[in-house]
């Protein structure tokens, strides 16, 4: 297995007892209620510390964090760095997270270039966003376990975001052409990182956040992450001051033994509650967003809106450590989710009883089970060197969905959680049983190819108005040919493929489908620079992808395109430039098209599609996209920084039959935004401005309806973190 060695890097990754790369510096707030009372249970680990740490001395500064570039990733099944992957990964960091004072799973997001946002309607409520054009609720993942249930993800117990562009192909089976998003769980280490942090702002910003990493013995581990979060909006119903609202709390313990031996097991439980006042945005006129209603600030909601969810995720992590060059890693998880809500979407004439009247009402219950297992190994054939990877995967899905009850009149209706309709629920039951074998072979010095087939065999049963069996047998393909002439060089070529069967998701077009089918080609650089601490890669790529589903996936779903296709290009930064300048940069052109349209009524399936759309970019999908953020550390401990965000023109809703193609569509914009931090070894204060300039502008579009989501208006942020 070739050992890369990237010289005079300045910010080492210092080993811990564990044999692990320690990223050292992280800003990991906890708060003050929860350390002491576990500090107070933990008194003696801590004297037990002084007394087995003699051999090893680690120094946590500032210094010597992982900051923007990323170092290491196991989106491609082993630990890798990025740059050694055959295929173009983004990385969004916990320190870019922490600088920019972004929360949720989707304000981290804005800092990955070709990626746009849904506006959650009706079946797919939730994180819901495009990437290269392709939708990607199929392709989320935590810590490498499908995680598609609806709900919206928080960013208080991850590490970093790792988004893997291309068909998911033998790394994760069934999925799109776009990518994977794939949330990394932050773990325990032999080392403690205490840290508290508290955040004020405007429109009712206020948040705590705790992070606690405690050594409980020799080769034992604990750590508990928290956090709560209550934010208003600067957008209310002109009619009854109502606004949108966020309340969010969450709450992730993790122990784990063995670090450093042989034999480690990790055992942790993630939960997540919320209860916000939904906002589904404004509603379009003569083809562009309510410009009058956008520039008010005006919202849908009533005071009885609620979208209410509970999501507990338990996982146990075994690693077996055969050899230095073999492991055997084998996962365990078990996840419920459910989430009840009441939206009223944008759409129509604001007043005081029409609000009221388009009413998404929804209540699931979604049980997911998952074993995981995979082997890894290095050895040498014929003095060529092979990395093998080997497993297999079994998913279990079950889920349930009822439409709530009108508890009031049509003029003012009210919905409660566990109030339903007559209507027999929808339900959802599939298993999953996927193998995979992998290799990568150095058939020459500093030439690599890799070969890879995954078999998913899926089998499902779907009922709502009415009922569908489904048995779907499927390989998926990756091949790639790697270059690095140096540790700082990596060119490549790659092909991979993927699909998506009917009721996979939980959606029902018809059995006279085939599944979508996807293959994505993708040639790129990627480079270290300034002795390791800069990445830059560059990426060209094709994406072809056949029988599309779309619109509302939990109804009888239509298909929009038998064929489309999207070409692009991209750019992206990374790293210190010097030691107190930072940047994360990325560019993405997506040139997409429809090439073939397909019949878009499942009942009906000789009747043919819109032949208007062919040759038209698909729904969603800007061509451009920027963003940067970049940072200076000034002396005495003071850090200023920056960024923005630019998007192009998005299409939204487009006309069914064979209207001509005329959609409802958004314009570009850009968002700045602005910090100022001062750092002490003990403390530090932060001061955020998101969208300075309070630019009006569109972050979400509703594909298939007629809204759009306005973007987070000008807010300032004030938070504060005690470190020991």
């Amino acid at each position: 297995m070739k050992t890369q060695h990237h010289p005079g890097r300045k910010a080492p990754l210092v080993p811990n007892l564990s044999g692990k790369p320690v990223l050292l510096g992280r800003r990991l707030p906890l708060t003050a209620a929860v350390t002491t009372a576990l500090l107070a249970m933990g008194g003696n680990a801590w004297a037990e510390d002084d007394k087995t740490l003699n051999a090893v001395t680690v120094t946590a500064t500032q210094e010597q964090q992982d900051g923007y570039r990323a170092t290491k990733t196991r989106v491609g099944k082993v630990v890798q760095d990025p740059h050694d992957v055959p295929q173009a990964i983004t990385t969004v960091t916990r320190a870019l997270i922490e600088e920019q004072e972004a929360n949720s799973l989707r304000e981290a997001l804005r800092n990955v270039s070709g990626l746009s946002f849904n506006a959650a309607e009706g079946g797919r409520a939730g994180d819901n966003m495009n990437l290269r054009g392709f939708y990607t609720f199929g392709d989320m993942y935590l810590d490498g376990i499908r995680d598609t249930a609806q709900y919206n993800r928080e960013l208080f117990n991850l590490e970093q975001v790792d988004v893997l562009r291309g068909a998911a192909a033998m790394l994760f089976g069934r999925g799109q052409a776009g990518g994977v998003i794939n949330q990394v769980s932050k773990t325990p280490m032999l080392y403690g990182i205490n840290k508290v942090g508290v955040g004020v702002g405007t429109d009712g910003f206020r948040e705590v956040k705790a992070d606690l990493n405690q050594r409980v013995g020799d080769t034992t581990a604990f750590r508990l992450n928290v956090m709560n979060r209550d934010e208003g909006s600067a957008r209310t119903n002109p009619y009854t001051g109502v606004e949108p609202e966020i309340h969010r709390m969450g709450f992730a313990p993790s122990i784990s033994f063995g670090l450093g031996t042989n034999h480690e097991v990790n055992l942790s439980h993630m939960w997540l509650k919320t209860q916000d006042r939904p906002d589904y945005g404004i509603p379009f006129s003569g083809k562009r967003p309510n410009e009058a209603m956008a520039k008010a600030g005006n919202y849908y909601g009533v005071a009885s809106s609620f979208d209410d969810s509970e999501t507990n995720v338990s996982t146990l992590n075994y690693l077996f450590k055969i050899s230095p060059d073999t492991q055997w890693r084998t996962v365990l998880r078990a996840a419920n989710y459910k989430r009840s809500y009441w939206a009223v979407a944008g759409q129509g004439t604001l007043t005081a009883n029409s609000t009221q009247q388009q009413a998404k009402t929804r209540q699931f219950n979604t049980d997911n089970y998952v074993l995981q297992s995979d082997l890894n190994t290095a050895f040498t054939v014929f003095g060529m060197k092979n990395e093998l990877i080997t497993g297999v995967e079994y998913l279990y899905e079950d889920s349930i969905r009822w439409g709530l009850r009108n508890l009031g009149t049509a003029n003012n209706p009210l919905y409660r959680p566990g109030e339903f309709t007559t209507a027999a629920p929808a339900t959802y039951k599939g298993e999953t049983y996927s193998a995979y074998v992998q290799d990568t072979l150095e058939f020459v010095p500093d030439w690599k190819l890799t070969l890879g087939i995954r078999r998913d065999i899926m089998k499902s049963d779907y009922f709502t108005t009415t009922a569908f069996s489904g048995n779907f047998g499927e390989n998926s393909y990756r091949t790639g040919l790697s270059w690095q002439p140096t540790a700082a060089q990596h060119y490549y070529a790659g092909w991979s493929d993927s699909f998506s069967p009917t009721a996979d998701l939980y959606q029902l077009s018809g059995s006279q489908y085939p599944a979508e089918r996807s293959k994505v080609l993708e040639v790129g650089g990627k480079w270290l620079l300034a002795d390791g601490n800069l990445s830059l890669r560059t990426a060209l790529y094709r994406a072809n992808k056949d029988w599309e589903r779309n619109t509302d996936l939990e109804s009888t779903a239509s298909i929009l395109t038998r064929k489309r296709r999207s070409d692009g290009f991209e750019l992206e930064v990374a790293g210190r430039v010097t030691d107190n300048w930072e940047v994360f940069s990325g560019l993405s052109y997506i040139n997409a098209e429809i090439l073939d349209v397909a019949p878009y009524n499942a009942a009906n399936p000789n009747q043919s599609g819109n032949v208007n759309f062919i040759g038209q970019s698909p729904r969603n999908t800007p061509k451009k996209t920027f963003n940067l953020w970049t940072t200076y550390r000034l002396p005495y401990g003071f850090k200023v920084g920056g960024g923005m965000e630019y998007k192009s023109r998005r299409y939204g809703a487009a006309p069914t039959g064979t209207a001509p193609f005329n959609p409802n569509w958004v314009d570009s914009y850009v968002r700045w935004d602005a910090m100022v931090s001062y750092d002490q070894p003990k403390y530090t204060i932060k001061f955020n401005v998101q969208n300075v300039f309070d630019k009006l502008y569109y972050d979400a579009l509703y594909d298939s309806g007629g809204f759009t989501v306005p973007g987070q208006a000008r807010r300032f942020i004030l938070s504060t973190e005690y470190k020991f």
